[in-house]
């Protein structure tokens, strides 16, 4: 007895054949659902595990013009909105600002100390982990007003919103105690410049009165040796003058007696006194010459003589020497020389300084209430956030899913492809090349001996 056994042919058609996908993927239900399942459950433990972050956030603008007002108009410190936010901003973003802040809320950062740490180091973990500044982007040209975000992650057990919110306002009161700072110093060198000019106008003037007293002094000195020198002359020449004169006189009183003539009288008279006079006449006498000196007869120029002898000053007889002494006199006290000495406030005197007075006295009574300057605008403050902000766990559980699924769906296509390659080995040999283990693992027949093929 023979027969013939013939394999029946196997198709060979590229399409895919989505039923018979179904059904291999549907025989494989349970490693797929095993897969999902172990996925979804790893993606689970993952989740729940893993500590939740949260995030807060913070967002500065500049202040009101107005706000700035009482700082600007002080004209020594200017600082538009603009550079106010610009200055909180790199206060916020300051390292020094940041451990300051640090160090005066340590009870606000227990969470971030660990043991065997330095404040420095656990400070380092904070700063480069948790806030980060966020600024406009410059190419962006739709944004309506210059802003600075501050954003802050932090685990579960920190008070991230006291930590942000009191960060902001203590960079800000940083930044405002610096401008109060960099304006004290700046009215203080202001003053201390408006005192050196003052006190170089004083300098200046005192120079200026004493040499203007040093040149009265010297006026009057030189006046005063003026006239003394002018009235030492005077009496030299008064001297001198009455010294001729008593040599004129005893002169005259040398021919008089020559001539006998004891009685003041003429050049006519003295020639009718040798002819005789009568007594009943009169004589006038008409002559433009001057009489010599000796017809006043020696009574008279002996009287005068003797008086010229006995004179002791000659001052009288010149009205000039008067008025030198009077000069003198007014020469002992200069009146000027002493209203000058006598002045005691002497800076109402001082000429342009009234600007530096004035500049002087606005910025002696400047107040500028530093504590109600507002350098910025807080536009929104950190609020206590709805949910964490990582893991999502949701997220994570369906992505854990459908990973597990595509490496459940993955496998038994496997499977399957190891399948087909089996039984067409086994078709072509008639004897199945695989163990039986693996056989069974994929559910293979038996293979069939010629007998049974055969029967």
């Amino acid at each position: 007895m023979s027969s013939s056994f013939r394999a029946p042919p196997i198709p060979s058609s590229d399409e895919i054949d989505l039923v018979a996908l179904f059904q291999v993927i549907w025989k494989q239900k349970k490693l797929v659902l095993a897969a999902t399942a172990s996925a979804g459950l790893i993606a689970a433990i993952y989740a729940f595990l893993t500590p939740p972050q949260y995030e807060v956030s913070s967002v500065l603008r500049p202040a009101a013009i107005n706000e700035l007002d009482a700082l600007n108009r002080s004209e020594i410190y200017t600082l538009p909105p603009g550079d106010a936010l610009v200055r909180v901003g790199a206060s916020l973003e300051s390292y020094d600002t940041r451990l300051g802040f640090f160090r005066s809320n340590q009870k606000l950062f227990k969470a971030f100390e660990q043991p065997g740490r330095t404040l420095e180091q656990s400070f380092e973990e904070f700063n480069r982990n948790s806030i980060e500044l966020i600024l406009p982007d410059p190419k962006k040209a739709n944004s309506l007003s210059a802003y600075i975000k501050l954003e802050m992650s932090y685990p579960k057990g920190v008070d991230g919103v006291a930590i942000l919110n009191g960060f902001v306002d203590y960079a800000i009161a940083t930044e405002r105690e610096q401008i109060s700072a960099d304006l004290d110093v700046i009215v203080k060198n202001r003053l201390n410049e408006l005192k050196g000019k003052l006190g170089a106008a004083r300098s200046s003037y005192e120079i200026g009165k004493e040499a203007k007293i040093a040149s009265l002094l010297e006026s009057d000195n030189l006046r005063r040796a003026q006239l003394q020198d002018e009235l030492k002359a005077l009496r030299a020449q008064l001297k001198a003058l009455r010294a001729d004169r008593i040599a004129q006189l005893s002169e005259a009183i040398v021919i008089a007696r020559s001539l006998g003539i004891k009685k003041p009288s003429t050049p006519s008279s003295l020639g009718d006194a040798d002819r005789g006079s009568s007594s009943g006449l009169m004589r006038t006498e008409i002559n433009n010459q001057q009489i010599p000196l000796y017809f006043m007869g020696v009574e008279a120029l002996e009287a005068e003589r003797s008086a010229l002898a006995q004179r002791k000053s000659d001052d009288f007889t010149d009205g000039r020497i008067t008025q030198i002494a009077k000069e003198l006199q007014l020469l002992q006290s200069n009146r000027e020389i002493e209203v000058l000495s006598r002045r005691e406030n002497e800076d109402i005197f001082l000429g342009g300084v009234e600007s530096l007075r004035a500049e002087e006295a606005r910025l002696s009574r400047l107040n500028v209430d530093m504590s109600r300057l507002k350098l910025v605008t807080i536009d929104k403050r950190a609020l206590e956030p709805l949910g964490p902000l990582k893991p999502k766990k949701a997220l994570i559980i369906a992505t854990g899913l459908l990973l597990g699924l595509l490496a459940g769906l993955a496998i038994s296509l496997v499977l399957h492809g190891l399948k087909k390659t089996a039984g067409k080995l086994r078709d072509s040999n008639g004897v199945s090349s695989f163990p039986s283990t693996e056989r069974q693992l994929l559910d293979l027949p038996s293979p069939r001996t010629p007998h049974d093929v055969i029967k």
